[in-house]
C-alpha cells in the first residue's frame, strides 16, 4: 500500500498517533556525565529502544521510526562508529527472534551498500523473517539522510517514467524509503536539540514536533505518554482553519 501525502490529502487523526518518528539523542552525553565510556550510552539506548517498542505496542502506535544513524555519523571516531556496527549486529542477534514472536515488523531504511555483506545478510534476513507481521512496524534508519531520500526516489521516479518532464507529488512518493507507511504523526527528539538534523525531510511536512532534554537511555514509558499528551493539545488543521475544524465536530 502507498499512502497519500499530507499536502495533497487530508489524513485521518486519532486520539493516539499511527506513527511516531523519533531521533534517539544523547547516548554520549548520558554515559559521559556518568564518566562512563561513549559505548556505554549506546547499549543503555538500546535498553530504551526495547522499551519504547513495548510501550507503542501497549499503546495501539502502529508505526515505530527510530534514526538509528545517520549519513553524517560516519563522521564521528572511526573507533565509536566501529562500536555502533558491532552494537547493530548484536542488536539483531538478539532482538529479531522476539520481535518476530510479538508480530513486530522490522524494516531497515537507508543506503545499506557502505555496511559489511554480514550486516546486510542479517537485515536482509531478519526483514523476511518478519515480513508478515502486523502489530507493529518497526523501522530503523540507518546510514539513512533525508536529502539522500529525496534524491534515490527522484532517480527511481525518472527512471521509471522516461521522457517525462512534469512531475506529482505521489509519484515521488511512492519511491521514498518508507513509502509502505502512512507519514509521522509525531514526531520526538530526546537530548535537549531542537532540529530536525535531515531526517525525513519530505515526511515530516505536517508532523507535531516534540522535544524534550531527557537523554534517550532514560527515555521511558511515561516520557513517551509526556509526548503523546502534548500531541492531544495540538490542533491538526492541515491548511484548515479553526473554524473549519469546529464545524465537523
Amino acid at each position: 500500500m502507498i499512502f497519500k501525502s499530507s499536502t495533497t490529502a487530508v489524513p485521518e487523526v486519532d486520539a493516539v498517533p499511527r506513527h511516531v518518528a523519533i531521533i534517539m539523542d544523547g547516548n554520549g552525553r548520558w554515559a559521559t556525565k556518568r564518566l562512563l565510556p561513549r559505548v556505554a550510552g549506546h547499549v543503555k539506548g538500546v535498553e530504551a529502544v526495547r522499551v519504547c517498542v513495548e510501550a507503542c505496542v501497549d499503546r495501539g502506535i502502529e508505526y515505530l521510526t527510530i534514526f538509528a544513524f545517520s549519513s553524517e555519523n560516519w563522521r564521528r571516531p572511526e573507533e565509536e562508529v566501529s562500536l555502533l556496527m558491532r552494537l547493530f549486529v548484536t542488536a539483531l542477534e538478539r532482538e529479531v527472534a522476539k520481535m518476530h514472536a510479538n508480530s513486530i515488523r522490522l524494516k531497515v531504511v537507508g543506503d545499506l551498500s557502505r555496511f559489511d555483506a554480514k550486516l546486510r545478510e542479517m537485515i536482509a534476513n531478519a526483514e523476511r523473517r518478519t515480513a508478515n507481521n502486523t502489530r507493529l512496524t518497526l523501522t530503523v534508519c540507518a546510514n539513512y539522510g533525508g536529502r539522500w531520500d529525496i534524491m534515490q526516489a527522484t532517480g527511481k521516479m525518472v527512471a521509471a517514467n522516461p521522457g517525462t518532464v512534469d512531475f506529482t507529488e505521489e509519484q515521488l512518493s511512492g519511491h521514498l524509503a518508507m513509502a509502505y507507511a502512512p507519514e509521522p504523526d509525531l514526531f520526538i527528539r530526546t537530548g535537549g536539540e531542537e532540529r530536525i538534523s535531515n531526517f525525513l525531510l519530505w515526511q515530516l511536512a505536517y508532523a507535531e514536533l516534540y522535544f524534550t532534554d531527557t537523554f534517550w537511555p532514560d527515555f521511558s514509558c511515561a516520557s513517551l505518554d509526556d509526548a503523546i499528551a502534548s500531541y492531544h493539545k495540538r490542533e491538526r488543521r492541515f491548511g484548515r482553519t479553526g473554524a473549519q475544524l469546529a464545524k465537523k465536530t
